[in-house]
């Protein structure tokens, strides 16, 4: 693929390009061939703006916007491994509802919200490349769905729990593996490596091609663009290192305490610990990689999760 077939990366271009307004089709695509229905992008809704303090940049999202139904939805860019994502993205989800309904207003106020996550590392296992979750309550001897009665517009209406709770998407980037056969399939393939199809009709996608070229880019753009990647390359570099040296340990700690206390407990417990440890080691060596090449400490706390006294501290 030819500098002028080439197309910037989502994760960058969601951070710089895509809060523009003029660019909204572009995201407004793409939810809505995950979600299968036309989504229009009303406004972009900047959580690091309500962080009331430092610990809140945990929940940090890259776009949260509403919908024409007033439903929200959150896209977030996850290039770390980290542990515990999934408390994380319900930290996420519902602090998008609390943000929009104040004290003493009712609780037919609550608004839907669809939890949308790209992740660009490996998470748990599992044999899909896109996952989807939401609430349901079920008879535990019935099998039966619950319907719950709320009042819309003076009339009573009945509605399922996965209507009014939060709905999560989880796109595993990495474990897209395939010849695309439908618009996600196409959208997974330039999210993870940057190629469009010539003829694309997919909704988003013809957007991309116009506006997201990396030949468009200014020289200070393709200068700061140039140095994300290359941080993107030495942190997976690292991450792939310190894994491997998490296994191999827990392995080894493993078998030893096995011999003592049953070989299975021992082996369960030594590779628990070891990745555990592998991967703390493995935020502060990308901290330490990314503060050698003259990152900014905002950028690598964003990028590690670490706060800004711990990485002016390494």
């Amino acid at each position: 693929m030819g500098d002028d077939n080439l197309y910037i990366r989502f994760d960058w271009a969601i951070k710089h390009i895509l809060r523009d307004k003029a660019n909204f089709d572009i995201l407004e695509g793409l939810i809505s061939v995950l979600l299968g229905e036309d989504v229009k992008i009303e406004e972009l809704l900047e959580s690091e703006s309500n962080q009331e303090n430092d610990r809140d940049k945990f929940n940090r999202v890259d776009i949260k916007a509403k919908n024409s139904k007033g439903h929200i939805i959150i896209v977030e860019v996850q290039l770390t491994r980290q542990l515990y994502y999934l408390e994380r993205i319900l930290f996420g989800a519902c602090k998008a509802i609390t943000e929009h309904i104040n004290i003493g207003e009712k609780y037919d106020q609550v608004k839907k919200v669809y939890s949308i996550s790209i992740l660009y590392c490996d998470y748990g296992q599992g044999d899909d490349y896109v996952y989807h979750g939401q609430t349901i309550f079920k008879g535990i001897h019935t099998g039966n769905d619950l319907l719950v009665n709320t009042k819309e517009e003076g009339v009573i209406v009945p509605h399922l729990p996965r209507e009014v709770f939060p709905e999560y998407y989880l796109i595993r980037v990495n474990a897209y593996d395939k010849i695309p056969e439908n618009p996600l399939d196409e959208w997974l393939t330039y999210l993870k490596t940057g190629k469009i199809k010539e003829d694309t009709r997919t909704p988003g996608l013809q957007q991309v091609r116009e506006k997201l070229r990396v030949l468009a880019m200014t020289p200070k753009e393709r200068r700061a663009y140039d140095e994300h990647i290359d941080a993107i390359m030495v942190q997976n570099d690292v991450l792939d290192t310190a894994r491997d040296e998490g296994r191999a340990e827990g392995l080894a700690e493993g078998l030893a305490e096995g011999r003592a206390e049953g070989r299975a407990e021992g082996r369960a417990e030594g590779r628990a610990e070891g990745r555990a440890e592998g991967r703390a080691e493995t935020l502060i060596n990308v901290a330490i990689s990314m503060k050698q090449q003259g990152i900014e400490p905002e950028v690598i706390s964003s990028v590690t999760g670490l706060t800004l006294d711990e990485i002016m501290n390494l």
